[in-house]
């Protein structure tokens, strides 16, 4: 079920942000008077067509959801009528040609700010970046960090929350250069301390947490877990395990966290254990054993429960922030997010071209799909979240000089622009073979990862 909801929700990502991109050629070509044939979601057998408007467009949703394209009047893909020779694509002037082609990024762009501003209109909730344990040795220790330290701002940039926190250190990090950061430790004292991060690689390694990396994360209040669900069937309901109990011990282990609880499970297939619970109010002693699962490769224990994690109230509004702006400053707040977003993911490209980051960084489709199918289950709002930074990440992409994309057809126009007369088709047609083996090279390192990712 989860691989099927998985791709669904693949399905609908793609399909929403190949639209947008599709459309923004669709819009400008439409006002620059050029005549489109078809607008097509999806490769392949059309599923379904319609013809609309005055010029009978070809509206088409074909049977390979993983793209799309818009098809206008062009003297290079077919004889056109003398009378609609102005309205073809290939007789526009350079500078109309030029918008149309930029036009599908700059929508991807458009799209994340207008997701990203409804986020903030709405009020995006988050927790204030308390720091955790600090490893010794470490960057952050030897930087002074202390645990339960409060991050103000890196580099002078404000981070509210450990999103935000997490999101900036990273952004700051890839060039290598020292981070400055404000902290608020436990008596209220602002300190501002260096991380020398010069050694850091972390671009070097597959998916690595910077922060374990710089030697610290997040904090975590010392609370056991509370059984939430029991599944029916399951090693937790055989145990006696109810809804309600409240984990205090395991394998005569205090057991303080849910990440705590959930390592020692996971750890011990079919391994008996004692347990011990608190339910209404009194100690009950059980033995548990958590039967074996497969996840991603692994072998892991497995005993069938949601868990819920009771903070006090008290400690609840300490952790909980929430940004949330009027229209004008949450557009401004998503231009900015989008822009950084933007930055970061071409510095991270410019790192794999320089071989200062490791290609085992990439991910294809099916991390995607998995990605897209989590952020569905946990709501609306990281949904739109992982659509705008899918749709930023396909805006930089396109926009890269390569001849198959959308930057390809860009370079050309600009290379048009300054010599005064278009590029060579035979030119163009070394071009597109070039930038087809890029992108099949690019796609199948993707695909390599992604499969890696699954048997490992």
């Amino acid at each position: 079920m989860d691989i099927i909801y998985n791709v669904l929700a693949f399905i609908a990502a793609i399909g929403i942000l190949v639209t947008i991109h599709e459309f923004g050629h669709y819009w400008v070509a439409r006002l620059c008077g050029v005549k489109v044939l078809r607008f097509s979601v999806g490769f392949g057998k059309p599923l379904w067509i319609k013809k609309a408007g005055q010029d009978q467009t070809e509206y088409a949703l074909a049977a390979i959801p993983l793209g799309g394209y818009v098809k206008m009047l062009d003297e290079r893909e077919g004889e056109v009528a003398e009378h609609e020779l102005d309205r073809a694509f290939n007789r526009q002037h350079v500078s109309k040609r030029f918008a149309i082609v930029a036009a599908g990024p700059l929508f991807n762009f458009l799209f994340a700010i207008a997701a990203y501003s409804l986020m903030y209109i709405n009020g995006v909730n988050g927790i204030k970046p308390y720091i955790g344990e600090v490893i010794n040795p470490s960057i952050a220790w030897s930087a002074g960090v202390k645990d339960k330290d409060l991050i103000m701002s890196v580099n002078g940039i404000e981070t509210l929350s450990w999103e935000k926190a997490r999101l900036t250190l990273m952004q700051e990090a890839v060039d290598g250069s020292p981070l400055n950061i404000q902290v608020q430790s436990k008596d209220f004292q602002i300190r501002d301390l260096l991380l020398d991060i010069s050694s850091l690689n972390f671009l070097q390694n597959e998916q690595t947490d910077l922060l374990t990396q710089i030697g610290f994360g997040m904090w975590r209040p010392q609370i056991p877990p509370q059984i939430d669900e029991v599944i029916p069937g399951g090693a937790a309901e055989a145990s006696g395990l109810k809804a309600g109990d409240k984990i205090v011990a395991l394998h005569d282990k205090s057991i303080s966290n849910i990440r705590q609880w959930v390592d020692e499970i996971r750890a011990n297939a079919d391994v008996d254990m004692q347990l011990v619970v608190m339910r209404d109010g009194q100690r009950v002693n059980l033995q548990i054993t958590p039967r074996l699962k497969q996840d991603e490769g692994q072998q892991i224990g497995y005993i069938g429960v949601k868990n819920v994690v009771v903070l006090p109230e008290e400690l609840r509004r300490q952790l909980r922030v929430t940004e949330q702006y009027g229209v004008v400053d949450a557009t401004l707040e998503a231009i900015n997010k989008t822009w950084q977003m933007s930055l970061l993911t071409l510095k991270v490209l410019g790192k794999l071209v320089i071989g200062e980051a490791s290609v085992k960084n990439l991910s294809g489709p099916i991390t995607i799909a998995k990605y897209a199918g989590l952020s569905a289950q946990i709501g609306f709002e990281q949904f739109f979240a992982f659509l705008a930074i899918i749709g930023i990440s396909l805006g930089v992409l396109n926009l890269l000089p390569v001849p198959m994309l959308d930057g390809g057809h860009l370079m050309y126009y600009c290379i048009e622009i300054i010599k005064g007369s278009p590029v060579s088709e035979s030119m163009e047609a070394i071009g597109q073979r070039v930038g087809m083996a890029l992108l099949m090279m690019l796609m199948t390192i993707a695909i390599y990862n992604d499969v890696l990712r699954l048997v490992e």
